[in-house]
């Protein structure tokens, strides 16, 4: 696709969570996209890189009042979004919703903390882009003011083309995300988005997992004053038990295809590339 559109296909290394990277599982990554036919720009960008320019964007945030401290942790966001008369809790693109257990209007001149994660604030932050109303349906208004991302690919319920921001779904779906945890200073939500803009990407290419989370990414964007990419979510592989490759369902991977006689072509297939 890079290729097709006179583009650079560029590969970045999003190591965050130290506790998870591994020196030889990068390799693998390098020897399986090898086997499948890509080459990309050198040097790779590593995300434990670039932790300074993460920080400067969660002082930014902190300074509008954007960001708010919680020291919940999973079994508390569980406890508290199952309370009594609330049924089943809601699951978004960040696990449950976040119930609001921690939220607060931060103080003028108050420093920031680096021992607790950071919420967003999404409520203040749609307001802030001048999103008011937020009782409109998940489908957003009529008045064409919402930011939007264009789809190329699809999304799990086969959205594609135009999409538009539905500040209802954010705030009941989606909720106060996490936007710096404790253990790595940022997040993924984060770092994608500044690192997007950072390196000029002008097409985002990834599983359609990760679809709910664009209108995230979205806000951060208008937020940071930063470029909306074009989208590109593609099929997920999955084992014979309907699960997506991912090691905590010790499913297959690209390496195992390979053993078992599966071509490139087999591997783009199954993703619909």
């Amino acid at each position: 696709m890079a290729m097709a559109a006179g583009g650079a296909f560029l590969l970045r290394i999003e190591d965050i969570d130290t506790s998870r990277a591994r020196p030889e599982w990068e390799d693998l990554i390098f020897e399986d996209l090898a086997w499948l036919g890509l080459s990309w720009e050198m040097p790779v960008l590593r995300q434990t890189d670039r932790m300074a320019a993460y920080d400067a964007a969660l002082d930014a945030l902190w300074a509008r009042g954007l960001l708010y401290p919680c020291t919940c942790n999973r079994r508390d966001v569980l406890a508290a979004a199952s309370a009594p008369n609330e049924g089943e809790p809601l699951v978004g693109p960040d696990g449950i919703v976040y119930p609001g257990t921690c939220r607060r209007d931060v103080s003028r001149g108050e420093t920031r903390p680096e021992d607790v994660a950071l919420r967003l604030n999404v409520k203040k932050a749609l307001r802030l882009i001048g999103i008011d109303q937020l009782d409109v349906s998940v489908k957003g208004d009529a008045t064409g003011t919402f930011p939007t991302f264009n789809e190329l690919g699809f999304g799990p319920n086969g959205e594609t083309g135009v999409q538009k921001m539905a500040p209802k779904r954010l705030l009941t779906q989606i909720g106060d995300v996490v936007i710096a945890r404790r253990d790595m200073g940022t997040s993924y939500h984060l770092s994608v988005v500044i690192d997007d803009a950072f390196q000029y990407v002008s097409h985002v290419v990834r599983g359609s997992d990760l679809f709910a989370a664009t209108e995230i990414h979205l806000l951060l964007q208008r937020l940071l004053n930063l470029p909306t990419p074009i989208y590109h979510h593609h099929a997920l592989i999955r084992d014979d038990a309907g699960n997506r490759l991912a090691k905590r369902h010790d499913s297959k991977a690209i390496r195992a295809f390979r053993e078992d006689g599966a071509s490139p072509n087999d591997i783009r297939a199954m993703v619909n590339l």
